[in-house]
């Protein structure tokens, strides 16, 4: 045993400890100092202490994360499918990330310290009345009102208060860390790169394994439990600061050796800037592979978790990337991104196309986040630090939610973010001169000149070898010039300025909502509506002042036709068509025949119905009703029963996931006759939901049949049609029967694979 009295308190231990309140100090808690460095409790504050502040933050981050896809997914059912839904959820999450960082920088800068952890554990248990997560039974969504504001609304009465306290521990307990006296105390942003780790583990988790494991509800009451789990976490790590030499770190001396002591209003504008481009890059790439792929929680989170490791890299000791590999990375990844954006390369995105805006997300936030650190202040500004960065992710989020659809008829916000990244080079101290502005045109034109011959001369998409080629000639050009920014600003600029000129044409109409884009052009006498980067429905020109004839997959042979002009399609006295499209169902309607439409997007509506554009709906349903929302929600509050029901609610390639679950398919049984026909369109590029249809039906007992609509070898489809998916079930074996006497319709049958719920289904294993 050592003996109190025997240690000697030397004049070094009395000078260490003046750093403290010298005049509240007394000798006894000089000898107790001492034995915190002498004695195992050296090495528990040296060990314990930054393990458990390590895990408290991680474990905090962890559930911050996991919940934004988890309540994502929840809300599915009940908001649509679009992609502008995962955006506006970010937005959500940004700005109440926000309001978690205001609250830490006030309660660790007003509070005193002693109140802080019970203020702070008050605002966690207020938060488990809200636990499990869920959406309220009754809450019905508006067509009224603006999607992204029932968006916000719904996430803000969900998950509100436990995502907002959950947002404030990254930097309070930074803050708490300072002042615990632990290794690097001085320098407490070590924890975040422990934090977004743990937020890009629970990111990656979710689709990987929890989603394909477990169901819905199931990871829900797992997270319940460790946010639960969580407060003891932070309780000793509360206790641990309250018990450190705070003040020591807090006042700080010249040693700390921190890049930034005081804070400028320029400093505070360049961390806004470097923190807003990858945020807008991030979701605008999110929207676009969305769009064309689908929205479902692997296309959210790959995205973000990019975003997120590369905080973790860069706010990591010693950090990957040296300050000129990084910015060598980030020019070659913002030349490929301007490619890739360009319409010579083709509008349909493919997933090898999808997979190349991975790495260049990646490496232009890399070199955002890479100055962010640079210019990191000392441990006194760090919630300000916090605060600051947020504001920028959060305007980015605001700027591609809700700004870029009222500002632009395109998405074209993420080229307004490629060149953004471009300039996020200049840094400070560049200024235009002709010399630089004269090669950024140079590399420009070189670069133009295949794309604009392609377009002039071939008429068709460059091949993707060939553009590939383009982009890393661009990127070693673009690097030649790597010090000189400004000339690469010009270079991209001009390249991406004059590409959105190109692609202008002569549009008939051409606008946005918040469900994506909608363009009407003619070529080859057929006039054109596409949504998203897909077609849906042609009219030929010559056809305006006369009946129209169906074209694209609903031309007169297709099998949707078969399906409307057949016995059964012709005798039904009402028939409920999900997505409108150009309206081309509508002329195979009979007389004294009801037809429903239901339909998303207001817009696609207002084209439908417009006659300088199309005249289907005048023609031939004048007196028809579009029933605004999404379909699911509004069969559910509605008693019709219908001899036919069209699923059609595809929007680019994506698989609307919340049509095709076990839930949805019922529903629509129950709207159906007892000798109803369920049509599916199920074209799809990159998905084929066959089989997870099949075997719905199989758990119904519903007969099933499907129709490949692929023109033989040799044969041509006519003019303006399509091939086409089309899967069919009915609660009547007769009807289906019917249908099997046509040999290009075949029987289906469940593989026995596992069925599609709201609660838990696997989009990836329905990639073709």
């Amino acid at each position: 045993m050592l003996n109190l009295s025997s240690i000697q308190l030397s004049a070094w231990s009395r000078n260490k400890y003046m750093l403290l309140e010298p005049s509240r100090i007394s000798r006894q808690e000089y000898i107790v100092s001492d034995l915190i460095s002498e004695l195992p409790q050296g090495f528990f504050r040296r060990v314990f202490v930054p393990v458990i502040f390590t895990l408290t933050i991680f474990l905090s981050a962890s559930l911050l994360f996991f919940v934004q896809p988890l309540f994502a997914k929840l809300v599915l059912p009940k908001i649509g499918g679009a992609a502008g839904v995962w955006t506006t959820a970010m937005l959500f999450f940004q700005v109440v990330l926000l309001a978690g960082y205001i609250y830490a920088h006030f309660l660790s800068q007003y509070v005193t310290p002693k109140l802080q952890l019970p203020v702070h554990f008050l605002l966690w248990a207020a938060s488990l009345w809200f636990l499990p997560l869920s959406v309220a039974s009754d809450w019905a969504y508006d067509p009224a009102i603006s999607t992204a504001w029932q968006t916000l609304l719904l996430f803000a009465v969900g998950v509100g208060a436990p995502f907002g306290m959950l947002s404030a521990n990254a930097p309070l307990l930074q803050t708490w860390y300072a002042r615990s006296g632990g290794p690097s105390a001085n320098d407490p942003y070590f924890l975040y790169g422990a934090s977004n780790l743990g937020s890009l583990l629970a990111l990656l988790s979710f689709p990987f394994l929890a989603g394909p494991v477990f169901g819905i509800s199931e990871i829900g009451r797992g997270w319940a439990a460790a946010f639960v789990g969580f407060g003891g976490f932070l309780a000793i790590s509360g206790i641990l600061a309250l018990k450190g030499p705070k003040e020591a770190v807090l006042r700080g001396d010249s040693s700390l050796g921190l890049p930034v002591d005081k804070v400028s209003g320029v400093t505070i504008a360049k961390w806004l800037f470097f923190a807003f481009v990858p945020s807008s890059l991030m979701l605008a790439i999110t929207t676009k592979v969305s769009t064309d792929l689908g929205s479902f929680p692997l296309i959210w989170v790959v995205p973000f978790a990019l975003y997120i490791f590369s905080f973790v890299i860069t706010f990591s000791k010693p950090q990957l990337f040296g300050q000129q590999i990084s910015r060598y990375l980030a020019i070659a990844s913002l030349a490929m991104l301007a490619i890739l954006m360009s319409h010579w390369v083709g509008s349909h995105l493919t997933w090898s196309g999808a997979v190349l805006y991975a790495p260049a997300l990646f490496f232009v936030s890399v070199e955002a986040h890479r100055t962010l650190y640079v210019s990191r202040p000392k441990a006194r500004h760090l919630t300000l630090f916090y605060i600051t960065i947020s504001v920028g992710g959060a305007l980015g989020g605001l700027f591609n939610s809700i700004l870029a659809p009222v500002l632009f008829n395109d998405i074209y916000e993420i080229q307004v973010s490629i060149v953004l990244g471009a300039a996020m080079l200049m840094g400070a101290g560049y200024t235009l001169n002709a010399r630089a502005v004269s090669m950024g045109v140079f590399v420009a034109a070189i670069v133009l000149v295949p794309f604009l011959l392609v377009d002039g001369i071939l008429a068709r998409p460059m091949p993707m070898q060939f553009a590939m080629g383009l982009m890393a000639f661009f990127a070693i050009a673009l690097i030649v010039f790597s010090k000189t920014p400004v000339t690469i600003v010009c270079a991209i600029g001009l390249f991406l300025g004059t590409d959105i000129f190109a692609d202008k044409g002569a549009y008939l109409f051409k606008d946005r909502s918040f469900f994506g884009a909608h363009i009407v052009f003619e070529t080859d006498n057929l006039r054109v509506y596409g949504n998203g980067t897909t077609v849906h429905g042609y009219q030929a020109v010559d056809q305006d002042s006369h009946l129209p004839t169906p074209l694209s997959y609903y031309y007169p042979e297709s099998p949707m036709a078969q399906i409307l002009r057949s016995e059964h399609g012709v005798q039904s006295k009402s028939i409920g068509i999900v997505g409108l499209g150009i309206g081309s169902l509508a002329c195979y309607s009979q007389p004294g025949q009801q037809w429903e439409f239901y339909e998303i997007d207001a817009m696609v509506d207002r084209v439908a119905r417009d006659t300088s554009m199309f005249n289907f709906m005048s023609e031939c349903a004048p007196g028809s009703q579009t029933h605004l929302g999404d379909a699911r929600i509004v069969l559910e509050h509605q008693d019709f029963h219908f001899d036919t029901l069209v699923l059609d609610a595809y929007s680019s390639d994506s698989i609307p996931l919340h049509l095709v679950t076990l839930e949805a398919v019922q529903l629509y049984t129950e709207r159906l006759t007892e000798d109803g026909l369920m049509v599916f369109h199920i074209s799809n590029r990159y998905f084929d939901i066959s089989q997870p249809l099949a075997r719905i039906a199989s758990r119904l007992g519903l007969g099933a049949a499907i129709q490949f609509d692929f023109p033989s070898p040799g044969e041509v489809l006519p003019k303006g049609a399509r091939s086409s998916i089309v899967l069919v079930m009915s609660p009547d074996p007769e009807k289906i029967a019917d249908l099997l006497q046509d040999d290009r319709w075949e029987p289906i049958t469940s593989d026995g694979g596992k069925i599609w719920t709201d609660d838990k289904a696997d989009p990836l294993s329905a990639i073709r």
